[in-house]
């Protein structure tokens, strides 16, 4: 008998997942700058047994705040107030790999793990929003496969960085005045396209050795990235099929690289609206949708698509041809999906944007609790997902019904466990604690090695790859 169990994040948007969540009388939009609020969502999400809290972020302001809460909390700062809230849930906050430098970022992640006890993830990001550009001193956004050409880079560095000091390095022996064996901390003396980083890290291996690796890109690049580096996957799907397919191509180009498929999970999105009947939660469903602004939704739709359209054509059908499919937004994995559901459901322009106002792509599922874990069984059992990112509509009220009526179902079906195994998320999601593999220098050791009880050994040259 299969011991496989779902794996469940809260994602934690400002207020809730729908477009017009704030404007709910079920949200609160006074409390969506209080770290209280968010300890509070944590620490129901902890006694859910929840895998993880995950932050997004993003580099710039999101041009569309004028009519929905989307500014960004700096997840760094947020997560450590989270963590000395909590005890065990793993905590995940989005880093770009082409507006942050790896050694500040080695730093800020090792940090938090340290602070938590081992329940940091990094969300591994390349930043698509062009805007983020002139934030950072550069004339225009570096295009796409520039961007995925660093990010393999950044992360190969950021995790030399994390192994530069080996397990036994840290001594802290009182008797012999031994704090820490230098020959066990190692420069990684890193020269590429890219980036040039000396090293060590300035501060020991962090509880997990290294924070899990997290990504959420679903474009050809954003595959071959995740196949070699991630160890979660949070991805965007409509269909069971489509959800089918990714899951299949990804551990398959994780086995052919050598990895263990099994260690990296496949995390969809999932928002939803839960009623004691279907005909409740879709009207709940309506009621959120009809606090839809046009000019948020058509905004929304000329980022994904490079449509500008009017209001006076929301009820009219997509203009399917004039839909931008150069550049960018033609490599972008959710550009694809939102044309899938143009050719799929053929819909009105109103219609198109309030599939999308739920969750900007992700599945969206308006239902019973028992709907909703039968969606959630369906995908686990048929090779879909390993697990779910759970995105409440709105918050708090959104996912206290999915923690209270749907996660004890799951837990009545074996599907979900009733309390924690481990205490950090590596062990959450079943994954080894890696050994450090440094890179050790040829060169001669810093004069402070001479002094140490070990100065008798010496590194050695060798080089190794990222891939956890």
């Amino acid at each position: 008998m299969s011991t496989r169990t779902l794996h469940l994040n809260l994602f934690v948007y400002p207020g809730g997942h729908h477009e017009a969540a704030w404007r709910h009388h079920g949200t609160d939009p006074d409390r969506i700058l209080d770290i209280r609020f968010y300890q509070d969502l944590a620490r129901r999400a902890e006694r859910a047994a929840f895998d993880a809290v995950f932050f997004a972020d993003g580099p710039s302001l999101a041009d569309n705040v004028r009519y929905a809460s989307r500014f960004r909390l700096e997840p760094f700062t947020w997560l450590s107030a989270i963590a000395a809230a909590t005890e065990r849930i793993g905590l995940i906050a989005t880093a770009s790999t082409t507006y942050t430098e790896p050694y500040n970022l080695a730093r800020l992640f090792s940090s938090l793990d340290h602070l938590s006890g081992g329940r940091a993830g990094w969300n591994i990001v390349t930043t698509g929003a062009p805007q983020a550009a002139g934030n950072f001193g550069l004339d225009e956004h570096p295009v796409h496969a520039e961007r995925y050409d660093r990010a393999r880079e950044f992360v190969d560095v950021v995790t030399k960085l994390w192994d530069s000091w080996e397990d036994e390095a840290l001594v802290a022996d009182q008797r012999t005045g031994l704090f820490a064996d230098t020959d066990r901390i190692h420069e990684i003396d890193h020269v590429g396209r890219h980036l040039k980083v000396r090293g060590p890290l300035n501060l020991p291996r962090s509880p997990q050795g290294r924070p899990v690796h997290v990504q959420a890109g679903s474009s050809e690049d954003g595959r071959a990235f995740a196949a070699a580096y991630a160890e979660a996957v949070f991805t965007a799907h409509q269909t069971l099929r489509g959800a089918q397919d990714f899951y299949t191509d990804l551990k398959a180009r994780a086995a052919a690289l050598g990895r263990d498929p099994e260690r990296l999970l496949v995390l969809p999105g999932i928002s939803p609206f839960i009623g004691s009947t279907e005909a409740e939660a879709r009207a709940l469903h309506e009621e959120f949708d009809e606090l839809t602004q046009p000019a948020y939704s058509l905004q929304l739709l000329h980022r994904l698509l490079g449509l500008e359209l009017s209001v006076e054509e929301l009820d009219g059908p997509v203009p399917r041809r004039l839909i931008e499919t150069r550049g960018e937004r033609g490599n972008g994995s959710r550009f694809q999906l939102v044309l899938d559901i143009i050719d799929r459901e053929q819909p009105t322009v109103r219609q198109l944007l309030r599939r999308l106002a739920g969750a900007r792509g992700h599945q969206v599922v308006a239902g019973t609790p028992e709907q909703v874990a039968d969606r959630i069984q369906e995908w686990f059992e048929q090779g879909a997902a390993d697990g779910f990112n759970v995105m409440p509509p709105w918050l708090p009220g959104g996912f206290d019904l999915f923690a209270d009526e749907v996660v004890p179902i799951l837990r009545s079906r074996g599907l979900f466990r009733a309390a924690y195994d481990g205490a950090t998320l590596r062990e959450h999601y079943g994954l080894a604690r890696p050994r450090a593999v440094p890179v050790r220098s040829a060169g001669p050791a810093p004069a402070s090695r001479a002094t140490t009880a070990g100065a008798g050994r010496r590194a050695t040259s060798g080089v190794r790859h990222a891939v956890p």
